[in-house]
C-alpha cells in the first residue's frame, strides 16, 4: 500500500513566499522577504524590472530626453547662440535608450547573486492548486515549487482594441517600439491617451509626421478640458494632427504602409502605433485553479491591503488594476511589506500622483474641476500662468499654467493640475502637502528660493482665499 505524504513534511517542503513576476513590486519585496529569513523564490519569465525599466519609464524618459535636446536646438536664437544644424539619428537615440535599460536590468540581476533565502526562476509559472494543507502548488518549466503564500506581480501588456486586421506584426505598440530600427515616415497612432502623447511628440520631434486618432470629442479624457486642451495645442503648433470624434471600422496593411478606414473616411500612414491602454497578464496564471477572484477585464479583485479572495494569495503592481504607474507599484510593495513583515498600518489609503511627461509636462495630483462640479463640492479654483513666474521666463520655458482645486472652508488642497516645464517635479509640492494633510496657507505664508518654477506654485496659492476661521485667527 503507498504511503500518503506527511502534510507537515509537504509544509517543510514548501517555501515561505513565491512571487510570480519580477516588477516594481515584485522585486524589493523579494528581497525584504529574504531579509525577514523568509524562503522566497522569486519566478520571472523574461527580463526583471517590469515595464518600467524594459520599455516603458526608463527606456521612454531617456528616449524623450533626446527628442528635446534636439527640438530646444532649433531655439537657440531665443537664447542668443547660433547652433549648426542638429542631424537626427533615431537608431542612435533608441540605442542610448536600450543601453540606459539594460545597464538597469544588468544591476537588478546582480542583485539576486549569492542572497540567502532568495531563488530566482527564469520561467512562466502557472497555479496548479491548493492542497487540502494550505500549501499551494506552482508549476514552472523546470520545477513544481510549494508556496506557503503567493504573490501576484505579473504586470500588463498592451490592449488591443477588436478592430479587423490591427493585430499584426506590423502595429508597433508600447511593448515593442525599442525594438524598431526605422523612423516612420507617417506614425498614425490610435489613442490620445498618456502613452500616446508622449510618444507621439517623440516621433514628431524625430521627424516622422504623426496623427492622433481619438474616439472622443476630447484627448486625455480623464483631465480637465482646459488642461488637456492646452497641451494639445502644444503637440499641434509642432505640427502633430488630431482626428477627434472617429469611428475606425478597419486597418489594412498593403504594400509597406497603413489604410485605416474611419467612417466617412481614410487615413493612410506608414506605420501604426496602438495607445488604447493596458491589459493584465493574468490570463495565463491558473487563478481559477485556486479561486481567485479576477473582474471582467481580468484584474485581480482585491481589499485595501492588497489580499485576494483566497488566503496566502497577495496582489501587487498592474496586476491590481486602479492606477497603472511605476510609483504606485512600488508603494504596492510598500504595503504588503507592512502587512505581511510589519504592523498592517499600510493600505491602499494614498494619495496618487502622476505625470504625462511632454513637453510641457502634465503633473497631477488629486481631483479635477470636473470630478469636484459632478460631485457638487463647493470648491475655489486658481489659475496661475507660467508667464508671470521669473525663473518660467528665464529659461524660456512659459507655456503653461497652474490650476488648483480647493476647499475654502477648510483650506485644504483637494487637487492640482501643473502645465509647464518641470512639472512632475514642482507638483510634489502639492502631493505632500496633501500627504500632510496641512493647509494650504503651509505653502503661502513660506520663504521660497527666487528665482525658482517653484515660486509659481506658491503664486497659485496665494490666489486661493482663506477661511473666516483662519482670518479670525
Amino acid at each position: 500500500m503507498e504511503k500518503k505524504p506527511d502534510p507537515d513534511a509537504i509544509r517543510l517542503m514548501a517555501s515561505d513566499f513565491v512571487i510570480i513576476g519580477g516588477g516594481q513590486a515584485g522585486i524589493p519585496l523579494a528581497h525584504a522577504l529574504a531579509q525577514a529569513g523568509k524562503s522566497t523564490v522569486l519566478v520571472e519569465r523574461k527580463n526583471l524590472g517590469g515595464s518600467c525599466i524594459n520599455f516603458g519609464c526608463t527606456p521612454t524618459k531617456a528616449a524623450i530626453a533626446s527628442a528635446k535636446l534636439a527640438f530646444d536646438s532649433k531655439r537657440a536664437s531665443e537664447f542668443g547662440l547660433r547652433i549648426p544644424e542638429v542631424q537626427i539619428d533615431f537608431s542612435g537615440v533608441l540605442g542610448q535608450a536600450r543601453s540606459i535599460s539594460e545597464a538597469s536590468r544588468k544591476s537588478l540581476e546582480q542583485g539576486f547573486e549569492n542572497v540567502p533565502n532568495l531563488r530566482l526562476i527564469r520561467s512562466h509559472a502557472k497555479l496548479i492548486e491548493r492542497d487540502a494543507t494550505g500549501i499551494f502548488r506552482i508549476e514552472t518549466k523546470s520545477e513544481e515549487l510549494l508556496a506557503k503564500e503567493v504573490i501576484i506581480n505579473v504586470g500588463s501588456r498592451t490592449f488591443f482594441p477588436r478592430i479587423s486586421g490591427l493585430n499584426q506584426p506590423q502595429v508597433i505598440h508600447a511593448d515593442n517600439w525599442l525594438d524598431q530600427t526605422d523612423l516612420p515616415e507617417h506614425l498614425v497612432i490610435l489613442g490620445s491617451g498618456y502613452i500616446g502623447f508622449e510618444m507621439g511628440q517623440f516621433y514628431r520631434r524625430m521627424g516622422a509626421q504623426v496623427t492622433l486618432l481619438e474616439g472622443g470629442p476630447q484627448v486625455l479624457k480623464n483631465e480637465d478640458a482646459d488642461v488637456a486642451e492646452n497641451l494639445e495645442s502644444y503637440l499641434k503648433a509642432e505640427g502633430i494632427s488630431f482626428l477627434k470624434n472617429i469611428q475606425v471600422n478597419e486597418f489594412k496593411y498593403e504594400s509597406g504602409g497603413w489604410k485605416i478606414q474611419l467612417k466617412d473616411s481614410v487615413v493612410e500612414g506608414s506605420h501604426v502605433f496602438v495607445a488604447t491602454g493596458r491589459k493584465p497578464n493574468t490570463d495565463d496564471l491558473g487563478l481559477e485553479k485556486i479561486g481567485v477572484r479576477v473582474d471582467h477585464k481580468g484584474y485581480v479583485l482585491h481589499d485595501e491591503k492588497l489580499s485576494t479572495n483566497v488566503p496566502g494569495v497577495w496582489v501587487a503592481g498592474d496586476a491590481r488594476g486602479g492606477p497603472l504607474f511605476t510609483h504606485t507599484a512600488w508603494d504596492d510593495f510598500r504595503i504588503l511589506q507592512s502587512q505581511i513583515l510589519g504592523d498592517g498600518s499600510r493600505t491602499l489609503h494614498r494619495i496618487v500622483p502622476y505625470a504625462i511627461f511632454t513637453d510641457p509636462e502634465l503633473g497631477r495630483v488629486g481631483i479635477t474641476e470636473k470630478q469636484a462640479r459632478t460631485q457638487r463640492m463647493d470648491i475655489a479654483v486658481a489659475h496661475f500662468p507660467f508667464s508671470e513666474n521669473s525663473k518660467a521666463n528665464e529659461l524660456r520655458e512659459t507655456k503653461g499654467f497652474i490650476k488648483l482645486i480647493a476647499d475654502p472652508k477648510h483650506d485644504q488642497l483637494l487637487g492640482a493640475a501643473v502645465v509647464g516645464a518641470h512639472a512632475s517635479e514642482t507638483v510634489q509640492l502639492y502631493v505632500t502637502l496633501m500627504n500632510a494633510n496641512a493647509p494650504y496657507s503651509v505653502i503661502r505664508d513660506a520663504i521660497y528660493i527666487h528665482p525658482t518654477l517653484a515660486e509659481a506654485a506658491q503664486s497659485a496659492v496665494s490666489l486661493l482665499p482663506t477661511s473666516s476661521a483662519r482670518k479670525a485667527a
